[in-house]
């Protein structure tokens, strides 16, 4: 600015020679240092002015830098921390309606419309934490969660199904505590020895990494000691799986614990044979359970042995199980086997798929613990075997309807064997 300001005064100077000649050395001398002055303090406003531009760029530059870190912080830790506790909850469930028809030897003939509806909660709480809590129709039974309609159309109950805490300790260890989904590995989803609807209240470990596997549970079948009739039992698993020429192989063996000797059963009236579900019970003085109408126990504890094994693959483009359990009590003599094999051939999970399932089982009187087992095989319980028949239809991705037929033999054990034949047909709904 001094380069254009000098010249321009100079001009001023030469074009009033009127001016110029009433100025003195003097005068002009001092306008010389003013002149100078002025360009001096031009000269620092204007380093001062590139300074702070300098200034400036580096500020913009620093926050810019620091935006981008922060951003960079979010996307990579805090997802978790900033979501909302509605994107930590996850929901499932279903809903069934069920028509059944039971026809039993020497008895009359029955049917009965049935309902079933469930609600799962799911919480994630961390990375390696789950809370879960479930709700279900039905009363007390442990092996069932449907609803008989009718009472004039009475309120219906409904009942706590899963309350657990849900741990992974370590990459593929699960610790669960409370009441939750048998972790069990049922190959095929059969329920030879446990129904699909039992929910196992305790503690359980599953772990599961590469081919193998194993799992530990320790249930309460009563935990009060009120009565001295609290009885925990514990089982434990291992097994492999993998790939074979194709095929999705998985098998394993088991053993479970459950000392029932001298008890009466944890559910139900304890004088009442019907209560011990096909397993052996008699009174104190020896009697068959029933023949006074005193209170029961179980004759023999319950040790099992189990060995299991499926295998998927496809056949004519359809996919394809088989499956094959085994159980044995090691403390009775006799009535202390039970098995089952049974297939499962394509799948119903969305328009217009077909499955077809089938399984044969025989359950001896003893074999396993009658309380646990398919509530629907038999009437439920022990002392059955027979066959059963399922036909499933997709009508969509949530919505199947199908039906099951039993044809089964029971009371053998008691001597009085008898036919047992029920058709169920159901439809579902699922949701998640």
């Amino acid at each position: 600015m001094n380069r254009i300001l000098l010249p321009m005064l100079a001009v001023s100077l030469i074009a009033s020679p009127t001016a110029f000649a009433a100025v003195s050395d003097a005068d002009i001398e001092q306008m010389r240092v003013q002149l100078a002055a002025m360009s001096q303090q031009l000269e620092e406003l204007a380093a001062e002015n590139a300074e702070l531009r300098r200034n400036q760029e580096q500020a913009t530059t620093a926050i810019a830098d620091v935006q981008t870190s922060v951003a960079e912080v979010r996307s990579a830790e805090i997802p978790a921390a900033s979501e909302s506790w509605t994107d930590r909850i996850r929901l499932d469930g279903d809903f069934r309606y069920r028509y059944e028809y039971i026809d039993v030897q020497n008895s009359s003939s029955r049917e009965r419309n049935r309902i079933r509806a469930r609600a799962n909660v799911k919480a994630d709480l961390a990375d390696d934490v789950e809370v879960g809590f479930g709700l279900a129709t039905g009363g007390d039974d442990p092996v069932s969660t449907n609803q008989t309609l009718g009472s004039g159309g009475s309120s219906k109950n409904v009942v706590l199904d899963l309350a657990y805490v849900d741990w992974e300790a370590a990459d593929g260890l699960h610790i669960f505590g409370g009441k939750f989904k048998n972790p069990l590995t049922r190959v095929g989803k059969n329920s030879l020895m446990w129904d699909g609807d039992w929910t196992s209240e305790g503690i359980a470990v599953g772990y599961k990494r590469d081919w193998f596997f194993a799992n530990a549970l320790g249930t309460y079948l009563e935990s009060d000691t009120r009565g001295n009739n609290d009885n925990f039992a514990w089982g434990t698993q291992i097994g492999a799986s993998g790939e074979i020429g194709g095929a999705k192989v998985k098998g394993g063996i088991a053993y479970y614990s459950i000392d029932a000797k001298g008890d009466p059963t944890t559910f139900g009236d304890p004088a009442d044979p019907g209560d011990y579900f096909g397993n052996t019970a008699v009174e104190a003085s020896g009697l068959a359970c029933g023949s006074t109408g005193a209170a029961c126990q179980y004759l023999y504890d319950y040790h099992l042995t189990e060995v299991f094994a499926e295998a998927a693959f496809e056949v004519g483009g359809l996919s394809t199980l088989v499956f094959f359990d085994y159980v044995k009590n090691d403390d009775p003599s006799d009535n202390d086997t039970g098995w089952s094999v049974g297939t499962k051939i394509g799948q119903a999970k969305d328009h217009g798929q077909v499955q077809f399932s089938y399984y044969y089982a025989d359950k001896e009187a003893d074999s396993m613990l009658g309380l646990l087992t398919d509530s629907d095989f038999g009437g439920g319980g022990t002392d059955s075997k027979g066959h059963w028949l399922q036909l499933n239809y997709g009508i969509n991705k949530t919505w199947t309807i199908g039906a099951q037929y039993f044809i089964n033999e029971i009371d053998q054990n008691s001597g009085s064997e008898r036919d047992f034949d029920r058709l169920m047909i159901d439809t579902q709904w699922k949701w998640k």
